[in-house]
């Protein structure tokens, strides 16, 4: 059994038919990728995992157990935890706030000493208002108010979106560090290179149908592929 398994996911925003019959696995301890061209409907089945979208049909079972139309916050207790595009940092705590807070429920929470370790600029800017802060640094903390829940399974939406390359290596050596010490990731992303880079598999998403599906590198060595889906 999978950590996650995703079967026949449909998902509508309104009357508007987004998600066909979505179909996705992930083991544990895997970092797989959602890749495809903006508007695909990519963030919409991280958002549909999460119960931020509530789906008309299909499972998303996370060890086992069926989540589909569960409220979100319930979902987050079962050890799912999204990281929105938007990172919604509360902008008038400061950094240790935003953690704290993020922690209160979680019944196996991260020390904060342990985030601090993977992102050493938060330490340094712990004091520091979440308005103050870099877009780089908010989404440092946008992810680290996910990880110190100890979620199962973390959704990545957008992460390296509009962050300078040197910010994205530090977000990216991040990642690689979560998954050596045993983190299961979801991505979705637009830089391809990074992605590709990071993620063992991935599933390849137009007009909100999964067109294919395997190993990154395979993927990398089709670029008939990626042109015809992604236009890279």
């Amino acid at each position: 059994m999978s950590l996650l398994e995703v079967n026949k996911l449909n998902s509508y925003y309104g009357d508007s038919h987004i998600l066909f019959d979505i179909d996705l696995r992930v083991e544990a301890h895997e970092v797989v990728a959602l890749i495809g061209r903006n508007g695909a409907g990519k963030s919409t089945t991280l958002k549909s995992l999460m119960g931020m979208v509530t789906p008309r049909s299909g499972s998303v079972k996370l060890d086992g157990e069926d989540l589909a139309g569960r409220k979100a916050h319930v979902i987050a207790q079962k050890g799912m935890q999204l990281v929105p595009e938007e990172r919604r940092v509360f902008g008038s705590l400061d950094v240790e706030e935003n953690i704290v807070l993020a922690r209160l429920t979680a019944e196996n929470a991260w020390p904060i000493e342990r985030i601090y370790e993977l992102f050493p600029r938060l330490a340094e800017r712990k004091r520091s208002r979440g308005t103050d802060l870099s877009g780089g640094e908010q989404q440092m903390l946008a992810i680290a108010r996910a990880l110190v829940r100890d979620p199962k399974i973390v959704l990545l939406d957008e992460p390296f979106e509009g962050l300078a390359p040197v910010i994205v290596q530090d977000l990216m050596r991040a990642c690689r560090k979560l998954v050596e010490e045993g983190q299961t990731i979801v991505l979705v992303e637009q830089n391809i290179a990074a992605t590709l880079a990071l993620a063992d598999r991935a599933y390849i998403v137009n007009n909100g149908h999964v067109v294919h599906e395997g190993p990154t590198k395979e993927i990398k060595a089709q670029p008939d592929l990626l042109q015809r889906y992604l236009g890279v």
